[in-house]
């Protein structure tokens, strides 16, 4: 291990900042192939600490229970989790997004899905009923990425089935058996006709395994960019991490970065290195690019298009309690449908089984806050009753399986990241958007008759933000784009991004697998290109 000074005094071939599925991935790519790696991470490096909180939610250790708040950064960080608030307009919230090795993989329910060949096109057009999205087309297609898809799936050990509607090209690990729930939902949406399939998950499927969504994996059986990437660049391949370390700024001059300004123990550090690569997230990479103004870019690190922090994407999520006929612990997401993802109403979206929702009593929290935040006249009512939530929730929740329906939202101009501090969002749905989103919902009722099913409509709610997108986007020309094809921001001949800021669209299901084999081409370029 290298010292403070040693790695504050050298000269490095590649500094990351951010390791979760983008910059971990691409870290240990380059540290295997004998590059000189830093990683820069502002969160704890689970893996080096005894006091890391493992296999349940912090949450639960708050001495008044209660939704995440900065009073709780100590046990949120300990637990990998984002301490920080966000402001979205009146409201203030802390995210439910990863802070520490692996980032928001940490935390992930392991889905790891290769989007469509027509998520690649730009999501406009008459046939889909949309306006036109200028800066929407991907600068590669499902053809340029398939080899990077079949990389990232053997490196994160994905298991599962192939959607037959997206066809077969190679073989997955095998999953384990589904649960007698998902089971039999599989065999409902067969007999309509519709296409069912194992979902793909980057998962050991040790026996018992509990899933760990929301929360660390204590049994090394979740195949995050922690454990896949990140340990081994640094144990096996060399690399080296400066863990609790927050870039606050970067220097740069006309065409490049020349320093990465960071905070570590109460001392600023200056970095530097022959190239940087920022992976902070869809969130915090745009608000550093935005807070390194100099007289060279004044709007903005990378900002000469105005459009850093701008089109942002988080998906439309709904939750569909369901009840089967079929009994017990369904933890794992299982099952996808995808047969709605492309449709006469426009593309909409995938369905698939969502794994067990937080405790009961951190539900009865949240939605005491929300009810706070939309009716704060119905508070005092709601806190007659919320002594009772969490053993209702409880019965209600054992009793059925969840589905969670996944919609692509479009970009819009104005829907953004602000620098702050404090970081703040503005989003809001377009008209096309809540279109879709009724369509979706309705496809959802008709296809889940006769079950009695309970909806969690959580679509509209801008806390939702665990697939946060696009706020960085690439593309071919500068005018509508931050990055280039090979992700470097246009006009730096060595910053590239390489978290989920890059998509120019969201498409509409799990990003974790494009975000990890875009890293893989973007380390092969860098290793290409020495």
């Amino acid at each position: 291990m290298l010292s403070i000074d040693e790695i504050a005094g050298k000269h490095w071939e590649c500094l990351v900042i951010g390791t979760g599925i983008g910059g971990g991935t691409l870290g240990h790519a380059l540290a295997a192939a004998g590059k000189d790696v830093l990683f820069l991470e502002k969160g704890r490096a689970a893996f080096l600490h005894d006091d890391t909180l493992r296999g349940s939610y912090p949450e639960l250790s708050f001495r008044r229970m209660a939704v995440a708040s900065p009073r709780n950064a100590s046990q949120l960080a300990q637990a990998g989790r984002c301490y920080d608030e966000i402001r979205d307009g009146k409201n203030r919230f802390v995210p439910f997004i990863g802070c520490g090795t692996g980032g928001s993989s940490a935390l992930y329910g392991m889905a790891m899905e290769r989007f469509l060949p027509g998520d690649f096109a730009p999501p406009g057009g008459p046939d889909q009923r949309c306006r036109d999205l200028p800066g929407t087309a991907w600068p590669l297609s499902y053809a340029d990425l398939l080899p990077w898809y079949r990389k990232a799936e053997r490196l994160y050990r994905v298991r599962g089935c192939r959607d037959p509607l997206r066809g077969s090209d190679s073989d997955l690990l095998p999953p384990p058996p589904l649960s007698a729930q998902n089971a039999e939902l599989y065999a409902h949406f067969a007999g309509q006709g519709l296409h069912p399939y194992q979902l793909p998950l980057a998962c050991e499927s040790l026996p018992g395994c509990a899933c760990c969504q929301g929360y660390l994996c204590s049994r090394s059986c979740k195949n995050d960019a922690s454990r896949i990437c990140v340990e081994p660049a640094v144990r096996e391949h060399g690399a080296s991490l400066l863990e609790q370390c927050e870039v606050i700024a970067l220097e740069a001059t006309a065409t490049c970065v020349s320093g990465v300004i960071c905070r570590y123990r109460q001392q600023t550090l200056t970095l530097r290195a022959e190239r940087i690569v920022l992976a902070a997230g869809a969130l915090l990479t745009p608000a550093l690019l935005l807070r390194s103004r100099s007289a060279h870019w004044p709007q903005g690190l990378g900002n000469a298009s105005g459009l850093v922090g701008r089109n942002l994407m988080r998906h439309f999520v709904d939750l569909h309690l369901v009840f089967t006929r079929s009994s017990g612990a369904n933890p794992l997401k299982e099952i996808g449908l995808s047969d709605f993802y492309q449709t006469a109403e426009g593309k909409l979206g995938s369905l698939q089984s969502f794994g067990l929702l937080p405790p009961a009593p951190i539900l009865a929290a949240t939605l005491a806050k929300d009810v706070d935040n939309a009716a704060p006249w119905a508070s005092p009512l709601l806190a007659l009753i919320r002594p009772l939530l969490p053993a209702v929730l409880s019965r209600l929740f054992a009793r059925g399986v969840l589905l969670a329906a996944i919609m692509e939202d479009l970009p819009a101009p104005g829907n953004r990241v602000v620098a702050g501090p404090p970081l703040a969002i503005e989003y809001r749905p377009q008209a096309e958007d809540l279109r879709r989103l009724q369509a979706f919902r309705k496809h959802v009722r008709h296809v889940l008759k006769p079950y009695r099913v309970l909806s969690l409509h959580q679509a509209e709610k801008n806390s939702m933000l665990a697939h946060v997108c696009g706020t960085c986007r690439f593309g071919k020309d500068p005018a509508s784009s931050v990055l280039d094809p090979d992700n470097r921001a246009h006009g730096l001949d060595n910053l590239y991004i390489v978290d989920s800021s890059f998509f120019p669209s969201s498409g509409g299901t799990n990003p974790a697998l494009t975000i990890a084999a875009n890293a893989l081409r973007v380390a092969d370029h860098l290793l290409q290109n020495r």
